[in-house]
């Protein structure tokens, strides 16, 4: 015969994963310094940039 579970307490385990998994996700994404934040931004539309001069416009398109 197998184990007796309590499927609430089972429940409620899950829950805190979860929601810790998720506080954990939160931390990374929005747990940044001003300078980060910032240094961030200036990385991508550097990148942005740099993509833009390679696109081809006009009739060398085709």
């Amino acid at each position: 015969m197998g184990d007796l579970v309590n499927l609430k307490q089972f429940k409620k385990r899950a829950a805190r994963e979860r929601s810790e998994q998720e506080a954990a996700a939160n931390r990374a994404r929005f747990g940044r310094t001003r300078s980060e934040r910032t240094l961030e931004e200036q990385r991508a539309d550097r990148a942005r940039e740099l993509l833009d001069q390679h696109q081809i416009d006009g009739e060398d398109a085709s």
